[in-house]
């Protein structure tokens, strides 16, 4: 049965394929009226970052042209998102709204406030679960309590969730005859105008299709050496999937299809379905934890003595640690808008425990410059990092980068693509030139701090530091 004319709010949810919010629209409304709002108060403490705004400028383009080809328009507006709501019920006459979850604790509110507001212009308000395999309230232990920690949380959710259905791509968008106002994409300037942007443009392509065709290729080519691949950043052995996934151009449903679909049942496919689960436990974790964004999960931690040092910070957020590792991984950020994952737990072991700054120093450049900047799962890792979180790492984890590069990166070819100021040096001091015999290094033409900067900390004596002041945090009362 059909009725009159739907607006479907549309935020993290940039697809026409497995989209509830808007599939539910079309089955109950004759006329359906996509719409994307700029509201930048949404998040007053966490804005969205430029590498956000590059990605979000793009797949609204491709999402916009998506809707064309239905016979829809993405009709695009800016300013309060209950104001003008609001102000699209009165010019279209829309009886219902549709939007797909989410679940920081701010827009909670905020659609809260917003769906009684317009329950009282009698206007049917209707969310969707457009974002996760289970809702972060369906999953709880015996006592009613939420988990703490991953592995029993995705025991139990595995055991509780349906197999995932995805809902069939839309083909046909029946929008309204007469036209409706709508702001021109550039007008959001979610684009630098310094082009600082080029090799995130060369290392992306957002959008809905990229999403779907990146995916089948995971699941064909390389889910199932996962679990042996997910660990070398110089190989192409990642789904480099996540900002596809946050900003909603492929479900987590669909893709949970692919792989099982296209990818023989293995260790490498299971670990990466784990993955999946530890992206579902990061907003359970925020949905149950809200002040998890800023403060520690731990209380303690609240009086921790973090440095702090703007040099050091300076420093490794250029990639100018002396650490080729770390280096690389920051420089791989700020050229690609991403970072491999294990090199995200190198540099952030690096910052908050040889360093010792606050996590939220690395949060916060993370959320920035990264392309798939999502605040629960930043909120989770950095605090696992710090140790102070849900299901964190205990204190005396501390990654040595020189080990975990001739590790995982052996050859040294992720460093030597990175930091190509220590290509010449064998590999056996490629992960720590400090180390390297000055024979060699005349022989490489290399000379440390002229080539190459000193390491700004000594690793042995900052992880002994770390391991005395933790080890105190953890045995106070």
């Amino acid at each position: 049965m059909t009725s009159n004319t739907a607006l479907v709010w549309l935020r993290r949810d940039l697809r026409l394929d497995d989209n509830p919010a808007l599939i539910a629209a079309i089955d109950r409304c004759d006329v359906v009226i996509p719409v994307y709002i700029d509201d930048r108060t949404e998040q007053p403490q966490w804005q969205q970052g430029a590498a956000s705004d590059w990605w979000l400028h793009h797949s609204l383009t491709s999402l916009s042209k998506s809707i064309a080809a239905c016979g829809g328009r993405l009709i695009i507006r800016q300013g309060e998102a209950l104001e003008t709501l609001q102000t699209l019920i009165r010019e279209t006459g829309a009886t219902e709204v549709h939007w797909n979850r989410l679940y920081e604790p701010w827009t909670r509110e905020r659609d809260t406030r917003i769906k009684e507001a317009l329950e009282t212009l009698s206007i049917d308000v209707t969310s969707h679960n457009g974002s996760l395999l289970n809702e972060p309230w369906t999953v709880l232990t015996k006592t009613g309590t939420p988990y703490k920690v991953f592995t029993p949380y995705w025991r139990a959710a595995r055991q509780a969730m349906q197999p995932p259905a995805p809902l069939d791509p839309v083909e046909q968008i029946h929008g309204p005859e007469a036209p409706i106002e709508s702001l021109k994409l550039e007008a959001l300037q979610l684009l630098p105008t310094i082009r600082w942007d080029r090799g995130i443009e060369a290392a992306w392509s957002p959008g809905e299709a990229d999403a779907v065709a990146r995916a089948r290729a995971f699941a064909i080519d390389a889910a199932s050496n996962y679990d042996e691949a997910r660990n070398l950043p110089a190989t192409p052995g990642v789904s480099r999937l996540s900002p596809h996934l946050h900003f909603g151009e492929l479900s987590v449903r669909r893709l949970w299809q692919i792989i099982e679909s296209n990818s023989p049942h293995s260790d490498g496919r299971e670990i990466y379905l784990t993955e999946l689960g530890w992206r579902e436990f990061s907003h359970y974790a925020l949905y149950h934890f809200p002040h998890t964004t800023d403060e520690p999960m731990n209380p303690k931690f609240s009086h921790f003595e973090w440095r702090d040092d703007n040099e050091m910070l300076r420093a490794w957020q250029k990639g100018q640690t002396g650490v080729p590792i770390v280096d690389a991984g920051m420089r791989e950020l700020w050229a690609t808008g991403w970072m491999h994952n294990r090199v995200r737990m190198i540099v952030a072991s690096f910052l908050v425990k040889n360093i010792r700054m606050h996590w939220l120093h690395g949060a916060r450049w993370f959320w920035d410059t990264l392309v798939d900047a999502d605040l629960p799962a930043n909120t989770l890792g950095w605090q696992w990092s710090a140790g102070c979180g849900v299901d964190a790492a205990p204190y005396f984890r501390i990654f040595n980068p020189v080990s975990q590069g001739e590790r995982f990166d052996g050859d040294g070819d992720y460093v030597r693509h990175w930091v190509p100021e220590v290509s010449q040096i064998p590999n056996k001091y490629i992960h720590c030139p400090w180390k390297l015999p000055e024979a060699k290094a005349r022989e490489a033409g290399f000379v440390l701090g002229r080539d190459y900067p000193e390491p700004i900390v000594d690793l042995k004596i900052t992880r002994e530091s770390a391991l005395a002041a933790f080890k105190a945090l953890k045995e106070v009362a």
